[in-house]
């Protein structure tokens, strides 16, 4: 196979969002009050039943009156507090308000303290527009808005919006139980460490499912097969590590090939080329095979993995200037080059002059792939040709996937 076979970034992470999609519409549901929101699935459109705020409000402690009457404007007594129901004003009235108190019916602005002057009972001061100073009604939410859809992963800000809205609680899916799976007869028998399945696990928590590390098995074809089997009976998801390249021990390809079908298997990104997906519809269950080098690991999951439990492609991104001149190797792949961030600068990390000297000029995927300090980076960048010194690039903060 290949580079020109193999898929492209953007369609192989819409592949599995859409995957997500036919998930959730036969998914169970529950309610959860709003402190337990992050990272949840809303289940189903939310539509304000009213306006927000349902009255117009201060913003400042002032004076309350219609902004298009003359000074000087005759004061009536008392004030209005935000528990208040105030009466209504007359045309050339005004009336002290507190911040937080609905404005009374006549009123469509706010003079500040600061700016008013009361003599004799009249109240003169700055000249003001309607709206000065207010929270209008409505102004926030208008009755029959859709402010939240259906598929949406929430977040704790989601919190203010919904409660405003009058909410407790909302409806949301239940979580995607996904079973990790180590394969490989190193891992296996313990003569080496089983770095990737923390890892995923953690990115997996991250994005508001349950995983559930369901150990290892060894290089046999038939154990790989079975173990697969058993775990997409238990699980909607299953992770697998390690197996997905070409070689005589790597199974894990064949045994998805054998239980339902391989959607793609590798994209045209390195590190972390050899991912697998498939469907394994007589278990209702999805596959991710991630290939076992770890930073491959984390970087392949983060990019085309994720939009199976977040339903997001997007990838926010800060500006900073290369601190170094970075060449590429073989043409028509991505290449996602890890960078440390000080002062608005991107230094890779794994370059020579970093602090883990991997290679010099030309970008070593390869090699970085396995370096767990590489780990220790702020972001990446993606790009597809050599960078120069000093040139702009866009790095995705890897707080933003995970």
């Amino acid at each position: 196979m290949t580079h020109h076979d193999m898929w492209r970034r953007d369609d192989a992470a819409k592949t599995v969002g859409s995957l997500r999609r036919d998930m959730l519409s036969s998914r169970e549901t529950e309610r959860v009050p709003l402190a337990e929101i992050g990272g949840r699935t809303l289940a189903s459109d939310l539509v304000a039943d009213a306006d927000r705020p349902p009255l117009s409000r201060a913003t400042m402690d002032g004076f309350a009156f219609d902004a298009t009457d003359a000074y000087p404007l005759r004061l009536r007594e008392g004030g209005i507090f935000p528990e208040d129901s105030p009466p209504t004003l007359e045309s050339g009235e005004a009336m002290r308000i507190s911040t937080g108190a609905p404005l009374p019916d006549g009123a469509n602005a706010v003079l500040k303290v600061e700016e008013a002057t009361v003599e004799d009972g009249l109240l003169s001061g700055t000249e003001i527009s309607p709206g000065t100073y207010t929270y209008a009604r409505g102004s926030n939410v208008r009755a029959g808005e859709v402010l939240f859809q259906a598929g949406e992963r929430l977040s704790p800000k989601d919190a203010l919006l919904l409660r405003d809205l009058g909410h407790e609680s909302v409806t949301v899916h239940t979580r995607f139980s996904v079973g990790i799976l180590a394969t490989g007869t190193e891992f296996h028998e313990g003569r080496q460490p089983d770095l990737d399945s923390p890892m995923l696990a953690g990115l997996v928590r991250s994005w508001g499912h349950d995983p559930v590390y369901e150990g290892s098995v060894p290089d046999d074809y038939d154990t790989v097969t079975e173990r697969i089997a058993a775990l997409a009976a238990d699980h909607d998801v299953v992770v697998t590590t390690g197996g997905t390249s070409v070689g005589k021990k790597d199974h894990v390809i064949n045994a998805l090939t054998e239980l339902g079908e391989v959607l793609f298997h590798r994209v045209a990104i390195r590190p972390g080329k050899p991912i697998a997906v498939a469907r394994l519809d007589d278990y209702d269950a999805v596959a991710l095979a991630i290939p076992g080098k770890p930073v491959g690991a984390h970087t392949i999951t983060s990019l085309v993995a994720r939009p199976l439990f977040v339903g997001e492609t997007t990838l926010p991104t800060v500006s900073a200037r290369l601190a170094r001149d970075i060449g590429l190797g073989a043409p028509g792949f991505e290449y996602v080059v890890p960078v440390t961030l000080e002062d608005g600068e991107a230094m890779p990390l794994g370059h020579v002059d970093s602090s883990l000297a991997v290679y010099d000029e030309v970008y070593n995927p390869s090699v970085l792939s396995s370096s767990t300090r590489a780990s220790r980076a702020d972001g990446f960048f993606i790009t597809e040709e050599a960078v120069s010194s000093g040139e702009t690039v866009n790095v995705v903060p890897y707080t933003a996937v995970e």
